[in-house]
C-alpha cells in the first residue's frame, strides 16, 4: 500500500538505507483513501470518511480471508532481515520508546492478515491484490490477462493511498518496501503514543490503513511475532520471484522488473483465477519513467507474454489513483536488453 517521496532516485532493486518518511507527503498520499484501507482517509487517525458500498464489499472480502494460520510464522528469509534493518533504524530514529523487536513485529503484523489466506507457508513478495475488479482497472478491449492490479506487495502498497508515489516493482522489492513501511508504522505508532494513547491503541492507529487489521488480527499476529519469534524461508526472496532486467522503452533505458506470476515464491493461493475477483495478470514488465517532467508507472506486456497480438502498455503517472488514472496503448512494447527479447 504506501507512497514514496516523488524526488526518490529512480531504484536498481537493490537495499537502500531507510530513510525518514516526510510528513507532508505521507499526509497527501492519503486523501485517497484505500480500498485496503478506506478505513483511514489522512493522516489524522480520527479524518475517516464515508465508505463507498463497493469499498465495504473489498474490505469484506478482505477481512474473509484475514484469518492467520495458527501454525509457526513463516517468512522469506531476505525479506525478514529487510524488515529487521528498517525496523532498527526506525526505532533508533522513533519520536518515543520503541525496541527494534517491537518496531520489526509491528512491521510485520500486517502482512499475514493481508495477504496469507490462512496459508502456512511464508507470504510472497510479489502478491498481487486479488479483490478489486473495477472496470477502469482493465484493459479498455477487455483482452485476457491485462489488468492492473493496484495492490501489490507483502504490505499491498496501493496506487489509491501509500503507493501513490512507488511502482509495482518497488512494491515488490522488500529492500525498498521494508524501508518505507517500518518508518511509517512507527510514526505513527510514536504520533498516538505521545499524544497520550496506550500501546495497544496506538498499535492500532500505526495499522489502521491495513483493513485486514480491522478485527484484531494484526494485534494478535502482533504478540505472536514477538514473543514466539518468525521462522525464515530461505526459499523466498526479496523479489519473490520477479527478475530485475535492463529495458528499453520507446528509446529509452531503464532499470526494469519482470513480473511472472508462474514464478511466485512463497504463498501463490492468488495464483489461481479462483481465488478471488481480479484477473490473474499475464507476465508483464514494470518501471519507473521520467519524462517531461512527470514520473509515471509504466507496466507492459509483450504480444509474446499476453497473446494479445500486440504489445500493450499501460501507464499511470505518480500520484494517481489506477482507479481512474491509467492510459492504456497497443505498439510500442519493451526490448529486455537482458534476455535479448521482445520489442528490439
Amino acid at each position: 500500500m504506501r507512497t514514496t517521496p516523488a524526488g526518490r532516485a529512480r531504484p536498481r532493486f537493490r537495499a537502500r538505507p531507510a530513510g525518514r518518511l516526510i510528513a507532508v507527503l505521507a499526509s497527501a498520499a492519503l486523501v485517497a483513501a484505500l480500498p485496503q484501507s478506506a478505513l483511514a482517509s489522512g493522516a489524522d487517525p480520527g479524518a475517516d470518511r464515508p465508505v463507498t458500498a463497493e469499498e465495504q464489499e473489498v474490505i469484506d472480502l478482505k477481512l474473509a480471508n484475514s484469518p492467520v494460520n495458527p501454525g509457526p510464522l513463516v517468512f522469506g528469509a531476505q525479506p525478514l532481515q529487510d524488515v529487521r534493518t528498517a525496523a532498527g533504524t526506525a526505532s533508533a530514529d522513533a519520536s518515543c520508546a520503541i525496541t527494534p523487536q517491537e518496531a520489526t513485529a509491528m512491521t510485520l503484523a500486517p502482512v499475514w492478515p493481508e495477504v496469507g489466506a490462512g496459508s502456512p507457508g511464508a507470504p510472497s513478495p510479489m502478491t498481487l491484490s486479488r479483490y478489486d475488479n473495477q472496470d477502469t482497472l482493465y484493459d479498455p478491449a477487455r483482452r485476457d490477462g491485462l489488468f492492473f492490479n493496484p495492490g501489490v506487495g507483502l504490505w499491498q502498497m496501493d496506487s489509491a493511498g501509500l503507493g501513490a508515489h512507488n511502482t509495482a516493482g518497488e512494491a515488490i522489492d522488500t529492500a525498498w518496501v521494508a524501508g518505507f513501511v517500518a518508518p511509517y508504522i512507527v510514526d505513527r505508532y510514536c504520533a498516538a503514543i505521545n499524544r497520550g494513547s496506550t500501546a495497544p491503541a496506538a498499535r492500532a492507529t500505526a495499522w489502521r490503513d491495513w483493513n485486514a487489521c480491522a478485527d484484531g488480527s494484526c494485534d494478535n499476529v502482533y504478540w505472536r511475532a514477538y514473543n514466539s519469534g518468525v521462522t525464515p524461508d530461505a526459499g523466498v526472496g526479496r523479489l519473490g520471484g520477479a527478475e530485475p532486467r535492463t529495458c528499453v522503452f520507446e528509446g529509452v533505458g531503464h532499470d526494469c522488473l519482470f513480473v511472472d506470476t508462474a514464478a511466485a515464491e512463497g504463498g501463490n493461493w492468488w495464483t489461481r483465477p479462483g481465488s478471488g475477483r481480479s484477473p490473474v495478470p499475464h507476465p508483464f514488465y514494470v518501471f519507473r519513467s521520467e519524462a517531461g517532467g512527470v514520473t509515471r508507472e509504466v507496466r507492459s506486456w509483450l504480444a509474446e507474454d499476453s497473446g494479445a497480438g500486440t504489445h500493450v502498455t499501460v501507464t499511470r503517472p505518480f500520484g494517481a489513483n489506477a482507479r481512474g488514472g491509467l492510459t492504456w496503448a497497443d505498439g510500442a512494447g519493451v526490448c529486455d536488453t537482458t534476455a535479448d527479447r521482445g520489442d528490439c
